[in-house]
């Protein structure tokens, strides 16, 4: 039994290369990029015109979880992530992708490019305006003129059409050699759908839903067929911008009575508030409902004012921004993820250099732990023997099922 392989491997931090990736999409101008900064801090581009974001951006945020450093009072010392307070801070990556039009599978707006640099999003995170005063186009309209609700049906058929437009120009074709060599369609369509990110599993769950039998299938039935495997493929949540507007308020009753993930923002009021922190104005940080000023007599009227207003149209009415909820709810809720800590010392809870707590890893609920052996590496899932509960200092089989917080140290040959 040794750890040695474990530890090489640990210090490379092979799991970086497997960031989660989070599409955030919607039509122009509805303060994609404005979520995007104030998530990631980078800087993009903000301006109210369409197709201000051309080229995707690609920027580090975070998802945060309890730190178990406060539960056993100890200090620890974060490798891949960040510990603020007691809440670790962990990695994910943002995709601010250009702004889709209706028509886009066809090629109209940035329409294929918009598209294609969504296939390797795990989640789609639909930044919509709930105030009503964009129109389909994304161009500025009287507010409460525009109905938003349609915003999300126009994003999900544009990106079912775009599947079946992959689809559809082979479908005969397929059909045919599933019926001429007796092979498993959901196999072929796998093969078709792979580079999108889609999963055997997914498409097998979809047909679920689908009952006939895919020689069967027309158009309507193969759209239908992928507006399923859409959302189990790449699940959606609807952050429902420009919250703090007086027109959003029914918008939002209604989105979150017809649409069971909707979640309240206010993303450039979150981005005042980091920007006010970063400058020491404020004490504020993510997901907070609230921030506390530090001086002020620094503060002028206006940037006074501009507190006043976000503290009692987005913070006290919702709770938070919606901005750092979307990002948790999106990781930890619509991908079921938990996060698990592997140790190299179970007994100090750190790995090889004296690091406490080293690294946060995002795994899938229910995962084994032999399943994170092999997220760590493949050489270590293969050499897992067992791993060891490092609270308890208890020994748990292969088949253990990890729970969020847990500290495991791994034993391998």
């Amino acid at each position: 039994m040794n750890h040695v392989l474990y530890y090489i491997v640990i210090e490379k931090k092979t799991w970086c290369d497997k960031m989660l990736e989070i599409g955030v999409t919607g039509k122009p101008n509805v303060g994609k990029s404005s979520f995007f900064n104030s998530a990631t801090l980078s800087g993009a581009e903000v301006a109210s015109y369409p197709f201000t974001t051309i080229n995707a951006n690609k920027a580090v945020a975070h998802v945060i979880s309890r730190c178990p450093c406060i539960e056993l009072d100890i200090t620890c010392n974060p490798q891949n992530s960040k510990c603020v307070h007691g809440k670790r801070m962990i990695p994910v990556e943002l995709i601010d992708v250009a702004g889709l039009v209706p028509g886009a599978h066809k090629g109209r707006g940035l329409g294929n490019k918009f598209l294609d640099e969504l296939r390797q999003s795990r989640v789609l995170i639909h930044i919509i305006d709930a105030s009503g005063s964009t129109d389909e186009e994304g161009r500025p309209v009287e507010a409460g003129s525009h109905d938003p609700l349609q915003d999300v049906e126009f994003l999900e058929h544009e990106i079912t059409m775009w599947l079946f437009g992959i689809l559809k120009k082979n479908w005969s074709k397929l059909i045919r050699k599933y019926l001429s060599e007796k092979l498993d369609f959901s196999k072929i369509i796998h093969e078709q759908l792979s580079g999108i990110g889609i999963s055997l599993e997914d498409i097998v769950e979809a047909k679920r839903e689908v009952p006939s039998e895919y020689h069967t299938w027309e158009d309507e039935d193969i759209q239908k067929f992928l507006s399923i495997l859409l959302r189990i493929a790449k699940p959606m949540l609807i952050v429902a911008n420009k919250a703090d507007l007086p027109t959003a308020g029914e918008n939002i009753k209604r989105l979150q009575e017809k649409y069971e993930n909707v979640i309240p923002a206010s993303a450039e009021s979150e981005l005042a508030l980091v920007k006010a922190s970063e400058a020491d104005l404020i004490k504020y940080n993510p997901g907070d409902s609230d921030f506390q000023i530090i001086d002020k007599s620094k503060l002028s009227d206006a940037q006074k004012n501009a507190l006043k207003y976000i503290k009692e149209h987005v913070l006290e009415k919702y709770g938070g921004t919606g901005v750092q909820e979307a990002l948790n709810k999106a990781i930890f809720e619509l991908l079921d993820m938990i996060v698990v800590y592997p140790v190299e010392d179970e007994h100090k809870m750190c790995d090889s250099k004296g690091n406490v707590l080293p690294d946060a890893i995002l795994i899938k609920s229910g995962a084994k732990s032999r399943d994170l052996a092999f997220v760590i590496h493949t050489d270590i899932g293969e050499r897992f023997m067992h791993a060891m509960d490092a609270r308890s200092c208890r020994r748990v089989s292969s088949d253990y099922e990890l729970k969020s917080g847990d500290i495991i140290s791994i034993f391998t040959r």
